[in-house]
């Protein structure tokens, strides 16, 4: 049976048997990580709602949206933000895994990368969409550029999502790693956004390889690049 203890004000978590040192410490950290304990306190399913706080303090990302798209919803802190900030705007999120409902949200239990989610996705946004926020990561394997590839793999089909459903206007945040987004990547989001930079909120821990990548002001299909 494992114990805490408090040194300095830090709570600590002993090994218990069958428990791995690696979950051990995941443990401490998260017993001693202050944007869990904001997270617990204000009701947010996970610290993560921090990360889109912070970018959404920077770069105003939900002042003015109506319609959102939520890729990566699970476990939903980011679509919690959102309801908060914007309580009137259509929600429509979608993740691999199971998540709890939340009032006024159409969420999907399936894969992006299926062939009919994308149109699943827009009949229930029933409208263009103002903000596209992905925070899809693929599973790791643990190998860093394998990691990255797959990871990246998302982040593009997001962002040809985004430019499918997005008006004029919108923006469009995703979660990249260590690097930022390719440099194809970037040039194309270029193509279609006025503004595109990379920000790592204070929310991301320091030790993660998280960066977020920002398009903002999306031209339109029909507009010139």
């Amino acid at each position: 049976m494992s114990r805490g203890g408090r040194s300095g004000g830090r709570q600590r978590v002993r090994t218990a048997r069958g428990r791995s040192a690696q979950s051990t410490r995941w443990l401490e950290r998260q017993l001693n990580d202050p944007y869990v304990k904001r997270a617990r306190a204000e009701g947010y399913r996970s610290r993560a709602a921090y990360k889109l706080l912070e970018l959404d303090e920077k770069f105003g990302l939900l002042k003015k949206a109506k319609r959102v798209v939520d890729l990566g919803i699970a476990p939903g802190s980011w679509t919690q933000v959102v309801r908060k900030r914007t309580p009137d705007a259509a929600i429509v999120g979608i993740d691999l895994l199971p998540v709890d409902p939340i009032e006024g949200v159409t969420i999907f239990q399936m894969d992006f990368l299926d062939d009919d989610a994308p149109d699943r996705l827009k009949d229930a946004l029933d409208g263009p969409a103002d903000l596209v926020l992905s925070d899809m990561a693929a599973n790791t394997v643990g190998h860093p550029q394998t990691d990255h590839l797959r990871t990246m793999g998302l982040v593009e089909a997001g962002a040809a999502f985004a430019t499918e459903i997005l008006a004029p206007g919108g923006a469009f945040v995703a979660k990249v790693l260590a690097g930022g987004a390719d440099s194809a990547l970037v040039a194309e989001l270029k193509r279609n956004f006025t503004t595109v930079k990379h920000a790592k909120p204070p929310a991301s821990r320091k030790d993660s390889s998280e960066w977020y990548v920002v398009a903002q002001g999306f031209k339109g299909l029909d507009q010139p690049r």
